[in-house]
């Protein structure tokens, strides 16, 4: 049984003793049960603001609110499957691959014609082409933003270049390509897609699709999509007005205006929420049920033939209204519409969090990090009706460099502050009990969280991807001569046919998993290397540019080519009121804190600041509240510290090709925050992302690759991945946070009401008559 496995047994016999209580403590108040106005939602993150989408910022509270006031999306991961799929309640119909004498892949699809804004407006397949030509823009870059560099779509350079030249005002030619030919859109609910045979293969390429609808006409009011039949592009809607309307400076007033732009205020929006309110300074937010909204598909989360809660769980009928509509898969779809009516999101400190959802002022509060806050909700259970849900992370905490800087840039550096860190240590404690004892936390050695498939597969937690091939149900895929292709060479470790082969494949998967358990360093502390280190990398003079006397001197100086002497002296900025930071200041280990057995730190070694001083490196930490944090850590403003401590979630689709692109000449380093410049990791991350669609063992092994590297350069200090735990009151029923990705998707089944108040049936059919819209 492996560390995770422990930590979830542990859960479950702590969750199974807290919840005993809740039956009789239902009963008893059953007469005086009444629901909330608003369910009332607590994050230990403040949101700031950027609920558009990440080209202005990634922050996890602000990641929650857009799932919850836009939806729609072409694309959605299926968790069951592990793969993208088309959302059948958004795609009608999308027919085979097609693929060109040159490699290019067009997606003809057919849009539902019943999605609607919040506002009652139609959404058609000119939102979703708004949406990708708005995210590419360079008039987003002129305000600040991280295009959406859709270097997939057929035709982007091109178009891109041809917008700039509009934007700068210059005057267009014959050979200027005005429209996209990427994206094709042949009327209000068709839309077809053509991917650029020269970027692919991508692993997830039906994740390329992954698009939102937004309003034109809030966005970019005077604005229009057009497509003459050479794809699409953005004009005037009045054809009389030769100025061109879509500019920075109306982007900027509709976008990013503090009081009413569409970032912080989106006013139309077409998820299953919509916003009423929202306070910069508090980071609190009022959200109520979109009323056009027909719900969201839930394949991760189906009622079941029995189910008889209040939920309101739609199933969705074929034409004849009288057959169950199917999805790609041959399952029945269901769709899901909110019934609590309003939430408030707020920011919960991790302090005081667990006695307000005891006290009512909080219902559900999500992704609770800090341990001692988790052992007080755990204790607390039962004696406050506190329940509880834990589920593995799907990123991890770590100490990001401003790479460029001269004072972090050598390797040896990084890899010398990394055998400095007692990581076990500071995991278990920021994780767990005081005493290190208890602790929902696993140490990370490259770049990953512990629920991230890949990792999960490698560690033995989820079977191989191998499978007979009378079992399982190919996806189809047309060759240019319109012939289809023999998915069996293509897709070489998936589908194999003879036990032989069967054992051969797993074997091959067993001795990957095996590989990689010895690739990555294990960094823990050891002074003796990380001074080795130092040395050779050249910080060996003092302040004075004399040699460096170590118990004499108090930091490591190094003279750069410049002539100039740079001193180790080091500043991480963290998030304001952060307990790390504490940690990483007094945290030592002592003989009730056991090593773990893998790993044995250096006897009598003293915290991590302690440890960096004694191998003549010197740290200040530095507190700044978490909306500045990011906007440092998103080069939004100059970088003022040489580290910064900070975690992240990753995106169900992990392409560090973009996270550490050195390409200086498209603007990719903008997606970089660290300003790495290492050609190998580039190239190792651009190999993952170039593997064939289902070649799973090629992409891992490819991935393994990667984190080798990653190990070894420490573009970042990973320190840990954790057990989240979402806590809620006892009223609040029907959320499972583990079959979805947040807690907005979550909420939407939920509902308050006592355990065993009789409830409704579920229904049956949408609610509402929208055909005044059509």
């Amino acid at each position: 049984m492996n560390k995770l496995q422990r930590i979830l047994c542990l859960l479950l016999t702590v969750l199974l003793m807290a919840q005993a209580p809740l039956l009789s403590l239902a009963e008893g108040e059953q007469a005086e049960f009444e629901a909330p106005e608003e369910l009332i939602v607590g994050h230990p993150t403040i949101t700031k603001g950027d609920f558009f989408t990440e080209l202005f910022g990634n922050d996890t509270a602000d990641i929650d609110v857009r799932a919850l006031i836009h939806g729609y999306n072409l694309v959605n991961w299926d968790q069951n499957q592990g793969t993208y799929v088309f959302d059948p309640s958004v795609v009608e119909t999308i027919g085979p691959v097609e693929v060109d004498e040159v490699g290019n892949h067009t997606y003809k699809m057919i849009l539902c014609d019943d999605l609607y804004y919040s506002d009652g407006t139609p959404i058609t397949a000119w939102d979703y082409a708004f949406s990708l030509l708005l995210m590419m823009s360079p008039e987003i870059e002129a305000i600040g933003g991280k295009i959406y560099r859709a270097e997939h779509l057929l035709g982007y350079d091109d178009y891109i270049a041809t917008r700039k030249k509009i934007m700068a005002g210059e005057e267009l030619t014959d050979d200027d390509v005005r429209s996209l030919s990427g994206v094709e859109v042949h009327s209000d609910h068709e839309i077809w897609f053509h991917l650029d045979g020269e970027f692919l293969p991508y692993f997830f390429e039906t994740g390329l699709l992954l698009t939102v609808p937004y309003p034109i006409g809030v966005i970019a009011p005077g604005c229009k999509v057009y497509d003459d039949g050479f794809g699409v592009y953005l004009g005037n809607e009045d054809l009389y007005v030769s100025e061109p309307v879509f500019t920075p400076e109306l982007l900027q007033k509709t976008i990013l205006d503090p009081e009413t732009g569409y970032n912080s205020h989106p006013s139309v929006v077409s998820g299953p929420y919509k916003m009423v309110s929202w306070d910069a300074a508090t980071g609190e937010g009022h959200y109520e049920i979109n009323p056009y909204f027909k719900g969201a598909w839930m394949h991760n989360n189906l009622p079941g033939p029995d189910y008889s809660g209040p939920a309101n769980y739609i199933q969705v009928m074929d034409i004849d209204n009288e057959t169950p509509k199917l999805d790609a898969n041959g399952d029945e779809i269901w769709l899901v519409k909110p019934t609590i009516e309003k939430i408030k999101f707020v920011v919960a400190d991790n302090d005081t969090l667990i006695q307000q959802l005891a006290d009512g002022e909080l219902h559900l509060v999500n992704k609770v990090t800090y341990g001692q806050t988790i052992l007080e909700g755990l204790q607390k259970g039962g004696e406050f009706g506190i329940r509880s849900q834990p589920y593995p992370r799907i990123g991890l905490s770590f100490l990001t460099f401003t790479y460029d800087w001269p004072t972090v840039h050598d390797k040896e550096v990084r890899q010398a502050i990394a055998w400095c860190m007692d990581r076990d240590l500071l995991g278990s404690l920021y994780c767990g009990s005081a005493d290190g004892g208890q602790s929902f936390f696993t140490r990370v050695d490259g770049y990953y969280g512990i629920e991230q498939w890949e990792y999960k597969l490698l560690k033995g937690e989820i079977s191989y991807p191998v499978n007979f091939l009378d079992q399982v149900t190919l996806p189809q895929v047309l060759t240019k001569d319109g012939e289809e292709e023999d998915l069996t060479k293509k897709y070489k470790n998936r589908y194999v046919e003879t036990q032989e082969d069967y054992e051969k494949a797993i074997a091959a998967w067993q001795a990957l998993a095996d590989e990689w358990k010895d690739k990555l360093v294990k960094y823990t502390v050891d002074l003796s290397k990380a001074k080795k280190l130092l040395e050779k990398a050249g910080w060996t003079l003092n302040r004075n540019g004399d040699a460096f006397t170590e118990g004499v001197d108090d930091v490591r100086c190094k003279k750069m080519d410049d002539g100039t002497l740079v001193a180790l002296d080091l500043k991480l900025m963290y998030p304001e009121g952060n307990h790390m930071a504490e940690l990483m200041q007094t945290a030592v280990r002592t003989d009730t804190i056991a090593a773990p057995e893998d790993v044995q730190p250096d006897a009598g070694v003293g915290s991590f600041v302690d440890n960096l001083a004694a191998v003549g490196i010197k740290l200040e930490l530095v507190p700044e509240p978490m909306e500045e944090l990011l906007k440092s850590y998103y080069r939004q403003k100059e970088r003022t510290t040489d580290m910064i401590y900070l975690a992240t979630n990753f995106h169900v689709i992990v392409d560090p090709s973009i996270t550490y692109s050195t390409d200086t000449t498209k603007n990719h380093e903008i997606w970089n925050n660290t300003y790495s410049d290492d050609e190998e990791l580039w190239y190792d991350a651009k190999a993952m992302r170039r593997t064939e669609p289902g070649d799973v063992f090629e992409y891992v092994s490819k991935w393994v690759t990667f984190q080798e590297r990653y190990n070894e350069v420490l573009p970042t200090i990973p320190i840990y991945s954790n057990i989240y735990f979402d806590f809620f009151n006892q009223y609040l029923q029907n959320y499972y946070i583990t079959g979805q990705v947040t807690w907005s998707q979550a909420i939407l089944p939920a509902y308050f009401a006592l355990e065993n108040m009789e409830t409704p049936a579920a229904a049956t059919e949408a609610e509402g008559d929208f055909e005044t819209f059509e």
